[in-house]
């Protein structure tokens, strides 16, 4: 048996790129996923999918920019399996653009989502770990909050913010909760459909033929950090193509 076997494991982002991964590998090796995101259609695919591989899985329309939907996935996953060991706080957008464009819309998504979604994941989890007394949170940030660079002030800040509120996690968590951070490098998803700015969205699309590697090099990461002895905590990990600068 994986240490992956059995565990419950709850993703946010899961209808594609690095959550669907994510949740396709641990089910694989398996765990019970619980499956969130906006786009119901994807779910049930995804869902589907699983179900027919001999895996088990359920899934849950969720908004992380809404409290209490993230409430309403962990109480799911107790619901359903009786328990909650993992949150994969994976959703996410970067519509980056320079600070010059004045998009501060998509400014004001990328706090709600990248950061808020982050604290009432941890907020919906963390009552459920303290009285189970273990658990793990998993943390998706980025390589752009470790090297800073044109265009992704504000995608790297909201990352860079849910990075030192994932350490402050760490160090109050005690010795029965676990914390990983993952920051991926350039992966193939459609990050870059998601920007507005024709010539930022050009580069990332070129970059991204050049350079990217698979969602799955992340979700292998994330069950490395998972299936380790309960007394071990993987703290940090970074994923990007050899030749990403």
């Amino acid at each position: 048996m994986s240490g992956i076997q059995d565990k419950v494991v709850a993703i946010t982002g899961a209808s594609s790129g690095i959550g669907e991964a994510t949740a396709l590998r641990l089910a694989a090796s398996g765990a019970k996923v619980v499956l969130a995101a906006r786009r119901r259609d994807r779910l049930e695919t995804l869902s589907a999918r699983i179900s027919d591989a001999g895996g088990e899985a359920v899934h849950l329309p969720t908004d992380v920019r809404r409290r209490t939907d993230l409430q309403d996935l962990v109480a799911l996953s107790c619901k359903r399996f009786g328990r909650l060991d993992v949150l994969v706080n994976n959703a996410g957008i970067g519509p980056i653009s320079p600070l010059d464009d004045l998009r501060v819309e998509d400014w004001e998504d990328m706090i709600d989502i990248n950061i808020r979604g982050t604290l009432y994941g941890i907020a919906a989890a963390l009552p459920v770990f303290r009285e189970q007394a273990c658990g793990h949170f998993v943390n998706t940030l980025s390589t752009s909050g470790l090297r800073i660079v044109p265009d992704q002030a504000v995608y790297a800040g909201t990352k860079n913010a849910v990075r030192a509120i994932s350490e402050g996690l760490r160090q109050e968590a005690g010795a029965n909760l676990r914390v990983t951070t993952i920051s991926p490098g350039f992966v193939w998803t459609d990050f870059a459909e998601g920007t507005d700015n024709p010539e930022v969205r050009a580069q990332l699309i070129e970059r991204r033929a050049e350079i990217a590697i698979p969602p799955d090099a992340i979700a292998r990461a994330i069950a490395f950090a998972i299936e380790q002895p309960a007394e071990v905590d993987v703290n940090d990990i970074v994923v990007r193509p050899t030749a990403q600068s």
